[in-house]
C-alpha cells in the first residue's frame, strides 16, 4: 500500500476535481486505455449514460474526462461506467489510523463520513484494527482530506505511513497516532477507580451478610465525583463528538446513564433533610464507569493478541544486513539493500531479503512463514526467503527481491488486507448498529414514562431507564466478526495458509467439490525423461531425437522441456541451435532444427497434422498405461513421426492422505488435467479421486469448474500455474500453491505456502471454525441485547449488574474470539505415502 506522499505524487498532472463556481460543477477524470478517437466516442457515450451527468468531454492528449454534475457523488458511477465499456479509472488505497472509536455505531459513522468524500469508491472500517482502507479515485482526494471528514465525524484519523505497522492494533504512541499520556493506558485508571467505588459498594455487600452501615452522604459524593468526572470524562468527551456529529454511540449510553444516576442522587442528597440517610445511587454511576472502563482496557489487550500474526512477521524483518561490495563486507541498513547486492549470512542469522544462494549450504528455518517445521536445506541455486533463520553454514546470497516486493512483505500485505476486509455476514451487523444507539434511547425514554406514569414511581423509573442505557452494548457487535477474522487469518498464517479476502475465508467452509490440477499440486512437479524412442532405427539409443527436443524447448520454462533440457545434460549431448520456435497453446510446440520444421506435442497434435503413429503406437499405448505422458516429435512436411518421448512424475507424499481427509469430510475430489486419460487415470486411482476429467485444454477448465457447481456445490480450484488462473478465478474458492507462479496467486483468494495438499483440507477447517465463532460470537453480542434489555426496562437489572454484563459481553466476545488460536494445522501429521513414479502434464 503507497504511503500519503506516493498516493500525492502519483496523482495526474492537470487531475483538478475542485468544482468551479458556476451552478452546474465540473469534475474532471483521469481515464486509462484510450488509444484512438473511437475509444473517446466509447468513454462519452458511456458516461454520458450515467445519472445525473450532464455535459461529457473526453480528451485522448491528456487522458480525462470532464463531466458536468451537480455534485461529485456521481464520480463512482461513472468510474464503473468507464469500466464496463472496458477502460480504467485508476484508483489508490489509502490506510487510516482511527482514534477514539469504541464501538460498531462508531465504524458506521466513519465509513459514512469517508464514503461521502468526493472521490470515495468504498471505504472500510475495521473496530479491531482500529483502521479504514479507502479505495478513491487517483486525484479525487488526499490523506488529509479524509482526516478531514472523519475529524468532523468526531474521531481522528492519520495515514498509515509505516509497512511495520500492518496488521498491528494501533496504540497511542505509534507512528500516526493521536498521543496522550501513557498513563491513561496504563491499568491504573480502572484501579483508582476501583479503590473509589469500593468503598460506595461495600454497604451493598454488608447488607448481604444482615449489617446495616452506609457512609454520610457528602462522603459518597466526594469518592463517587472523581470517578464521574475525571475518570468518565472520555465517555463525556466521545459521547459529546457524536452528538455534535448527529448520531450516537456507546460512549453517549453510558455517559446518559451513568449522569443520571449521578445527578438523581444528588437532587436525592439536596431535597432530604440533613438528619435523615437517603438511599442515594452514586455507587451505581461509579461501579459503572469502573466496570466499563476495565472491559475496554481487557478489550483492548485482548484485541492486541489478535493481531499477533502480523506482528510476528513483521518482527522477522531484521534492521540491517550485511553485505559483500568490492570484496569488502559491511553492515547496512536494511532499506539501503538493493537487487543484485551479495548479501552475507552467518549461522544463526536472520535471512534479510529474499535472494539467491551463489556460496555455501546450510538449512533454514521457514517455520513461520511457510509452517513447514524441518529445516530446509540451501545450496548454491537455491533461494532463500527474508524472514527466515539460517542455522549451521555460512551463506553467500544474490539479492533477488527487497522492500515491498519480498515474500515477507507481500505475506503481511496479504493478511493486512483479509483483516481488514468485512466478511458478507458483517452486513447484518452493519444494518442493526446503524439504528441501534437511536433504539436504545427511544427504549430508555419508553422505560421512564412507563414507570414514571404508570407505577408512580419517578426513582425506580429513571434507575430503569439507566439500566437500560448501560447494558445497551454495540461494541460487542462491532467486534464480533473482525476479531474472529484476525484470529482466524493468523491462525492460518502461523500454519501457512494465506487468506487473502474475508470472502474467501467465509465461503470456504461451505466448500463440497474441490477441483485439483495435476502437475505441481497432486503430483511433485518435477517430471523426468523416463523413454525415448526414435522413428529411426539408426537412432537406437535416442541420443539425435533428444538433440532435437532439446533444441526446441531450450527457451521454455515449462517443467516438460526442463525434463528434456535435463536429460540431454546428464548425456552431455551438444543442443543445435532452433529458430522460428513458437508455442501452440493448448498443443505443445513448433520451430525449426537443423532445416527441419518439427512440432512437439500431444497425441492432438498428432493427429492434427496427420501423422501416423506407426510402430510407436503400440509403445505409446503402453506407456501411457503406466502413467506415463507421452509427447510426439512430428516433422511437418510431410507429416511423419520423428519419434516419442515418455515423462514421469512423483505424487507428493502428502497427497493420498490430503484426499482421504477431504473424502472423510464428505468433500468431492476431482482432478482436471491437460494430461491424456491414461495417465490421468492413474494417479485418480492411486490417489482415490473420485472423478477425473483429462485432456482438458486451459481455455476449458474454467468451464469445467463452473459446470462442477451447477447443482449448487460450493466449488473450490487448487492449481500452481498460469493456466489455472482462469479456473482459480472461476471457482467459489480459489486455492494456489505458493510453489506455483504468482499469477495463479494473485487469482486466488487463498495461498497454500506450503506445495502440500493436505493444506488444502485445513485451510477449510479453519475457514470452518472460524465461521462457527463468527456465528457464535454474534449470537452471544445479539443475545446479550436482546435479554438484557428488556429485563433491564421491566426493573429485573440493578445498574451495577448491568454494567458488568455490558463489559462482560465485549471481554468475551474477544475473549471466544482468541481461542481460534489454539487451532493447528494436521497437514505433515500423516505417514508418507508411497511415490511411485506417475503420469505428469498439467
Amino acid at each position: 500500500m503507497p504511503d500519503s506522499s506516493a498516493v500525492l505524487a502519483s496523482q495526474p498532472v492537470g487531475t483538478d476535481l475542485r468544482p468551479p463556481a458556476d451552478a452546474m460543477p465540473e469534475w474532471r477524470l483521469p481515464v486509462e486505455g484510450m488509444t484512438c478517437a473511437s475509444c473517446v466516442g466509447r468513454v462519452e457515450k458511456a458516461l454520458a449514460k450515467v445519472p445525473g451527468v450532464r455535459d461529457v468531454a473526453v480528451n485522448l492528449a491528456t487522458e480525462a474526462a470532464t463531466l458536468r454534475a451537480a455534485s461529485a457523488a456521481v464520480l463512482p458511477a461513472a468510474a464503473r461506467a468507464v469500466a464496463d465499456a472496458g477502460y480504467a479509472v485508476p484508483q489508490d488505497t489509502i490506510e487510516l489510523n482511527i482514534a477514539d472509536m469504541t464501538c460498531a455505531s462508531c465504524v458506521a459513522r466513519v465509513e459514512k463520513a469517508l464514503r461521502a468524500v468526493p472521490g470515495v469508491v468504498e471505504a472500510t472500517v475495521n473496530l479491531a484494527t482500529e483502521r479504514a482502507s479507502v479505495t478513491l479515485l487517483r486525484g479525487t482526494a488526499d490523506p488529509a482530506a479524509l482526516a478531514g471528514a472523519v475529524a468532523r465525524a468526531g474521531y481522528g484519523a492519520t495515514p498509515v505511513v509505516d509497512a511495520a505497522q500492518a496488521g498491528a492494533v494501533a496504540r497511542p504512541g505509534q507512528p500516526g497516532q493521536a498521543t496522550r499520556p501513557a498513563f491513561w493506558d496504563s491499568p491504573w485508571p480502572v484501579a483508582i477507580s476501583a479503590a473509589l467505588s469500593l468503598p460506595l459498594v461495600a454497604p451493598m455487600v454488608l447488607e448481604w451478610f444482615g449489617v446495616h452501615w452506609m457512609l454520610p452522604a457528602w462522603v459518597q459524593w466526594l469518592l463517587a465525583t472523581p470517578v464521574q468526572f475525571v475518570f468518565g470524562w472520555r465517555f463525556y468527551k466521545a459521547g459529546w463528538k457524536a452528538v455534535r456529529a448527529g448520531a450516537g454511540n456507546m460512549d453517549l449510553l453510558v455517559a446518559l446513564g451513568t449522569t443520571a444516576a449521578y445527578g438523581l442522587s444528588l437532587w436525592l442528597m439536596w431535597r432530604t433533610p440533613a438528619d435523615a440517610m437517603p438511599h442515594l445511587y452514586f455507587e451505581s454511576a461509579a461501579v459503572v464507569i469502573t466496570l466499563v472502563r476495565l472491559g475496554k482496557w481487557l478489550e483492548t489487550r485482548a484485541k492486541r493478541q489478535t493481531a499477533d500474526a502480523i506482528r510476528a512477521l513483521a518482527a522477522l524483518r531484521p534492521d540491517t544486513a550485511r553485505v559483500r561490495r568490492g570484496g569488502v563486507e559491511q553492515g547496512v541498513p536494511l532499506s539501503a539493500v538493493v537487487v543484485g547486492d551479495e548479501i552475507v549470512v552467518r549461522p544463526g542469522e536472520r535471512i534479510p531479503v529474499d535472494a539467491e544462494v551463489v556460496e555455501g549450504t546450510s538449512h533454514a528455518d521457514e517455520s513461520m512463514l511457510t509452517g513447514e517445521s524441518l529445516p530446509v536445506p540451501k545450496q548454491p541455486g537455491d533461494r532463500i526467503t527474508g524472514g527466515a533463520i539460517n542455522f549451521e553454514g555460512l551463506l553467500v546470497a544474490r539479492t533477488m527481491a527487497v522492500g515491498a516486493e519480498t515474500v515477507l512483505a507481500r505475506i503481511i500485505r496479504m493478511v493486512e488486507h483479509a483483516q481488514a476486509a468485512k466478511a458478507p455476514i458483517q452486513r447484518l451487523v452493519d444494518r442493526v448498529s446503524a439504528v441501534f444507539v437511536p433504539v436504545v434511547l427511544a427504549i430508555a425514554l419508553v422505560t421512564v414514562l412507563g414507570w414514571g406514569l404508570f407505577a408512580g414511581d419517578w426513582e425506580a423509573a429513571l434507575l430503569n431507564a439507566v439500566a437500560v442505557l448501560v447494558i445497551a452494548c454495540p461494541c460487542a457487535l462491532g467486534l464480533a466478526t473482525p476479531t474472529a477474522i484476525m484470529a482466524g487469518t493468523g491462525a492460518g498464517a502461523r500454519a501457512g495458509i494465506l487468506i487473502k479476502d474475508a470472502e474467501a475465508l467465509e465461503v470456504a467452509h461451505r466448500v463440497g467439490v474441490v477441483a485439483f490440477d495435476k502437475t505441481g499440486t497432486l503430483t511433485v512437479g518435477k517430471p523426468e525423461v523416463v523413454a525415448l524412442h526414435a522413428a529411426d532405427p539408426a537412432d537406437a539409443d535416442g541420443s539425435a531425437l533428444l538433440a532435437q527436443l532439446a533444441a526446441l524447448q531450450a527457451g521454455s520454462e515449462h517443467p516438460l522441456a526442463r525434463a528434456v533440457l535435463a536429460a540431454a545434460q546428464a548425456r552431455g549431448i551438444a543442443v543445435p541451435q532452433a529458430s522460428g520456435v513458437q508455442a501452440l497453446p493448448g498443443r505443445g510446440i513448433a520451430g525449426v532444427v537443423d532445416g527441419q520444421s518439427l512440432q512437439l506435442g500431444s497425441e492432438r497434435l498428432r493427429d492434427s497434422l496427420g501423422a501416423p503413429a506407426g510402430a510407436l503406437a503400440a509403445v505409446a499405448q503402453q506407456l501411457q498405461s503406466e502413467g506415463r505422458t507421452v509427447s510426439w516429435l512430428v516433422q511437418a512436411a510431410p507429416p511423419r513421426v520423428a519419434g516419442l518421448v515418455a515423462f514421469g512424475d512423483a505424487i507428493k507424499p502428502g497427497a493420498p492422505a490430503a484426499i482421504a481427509r477431504l473424502r472423510a469430510a464428505g468433500v468431492r475430489t476431482v482432478m482436471l488435467t491437460g494430461d491424456n486419460a491414461g495417465a490421468a487415470a492413474r494417479v485418480a486411482q492411486a490417489l482415490g479421486l473420485d472423478d477425473v476429467q483429462a485432456e482438458v485444454l486451459p481455455e476449458d477448465k474454467a468451464a469445467r469448474v463452473q459446470a462442477l457447481g451447477r447443482d449448487g456445490a460450493v466449488v473450490a480450484m487448487v492449481g500452481d500455474g498460469i493456466n489455472d488462473a482462469p479456473a482459480l478465478a472461476a471457482a467459489d474458492v480459489g486455492i494456489a500453491m505458493s510453489t506455483g507462479t504468482d499469477v495463479a496467486m494473485h487469482a486466488a483468494g487463498i495461498t497454500l505456502m506450503r506445495g502440500d495438499p493436505a493444506l488444502v483440507a485445513d485451510a477449510l477447517a479453519v475457514s470452518h471454525r472460524t465461521v462457527r465463532k463468527i456465528r457464535q460470537n454474534l449470537f452471544w453480542a445479539f443475545i446479550y441485547n436482546v435479554v438484557g434489555i428488556p429485563l433491564a426496562a421491566a426493573g429485573m437489572l440493578n445498574p451495577v449488574v448491568a454494567g458488568a454484563a455490558m463489559a462482560f459481553s465485549s471481554v468475551s466476545v474477544v475473549g471466544n474470539a482468541l481461542l481460534l488460536r489454539r487451532w493447528r494445522a494436521q497437514a505433515g501429521t500423516a505417514p508418507a505415502a508411497s511415490t511411485a513414479t506417475q503420469g505428469g502434464a498439467r
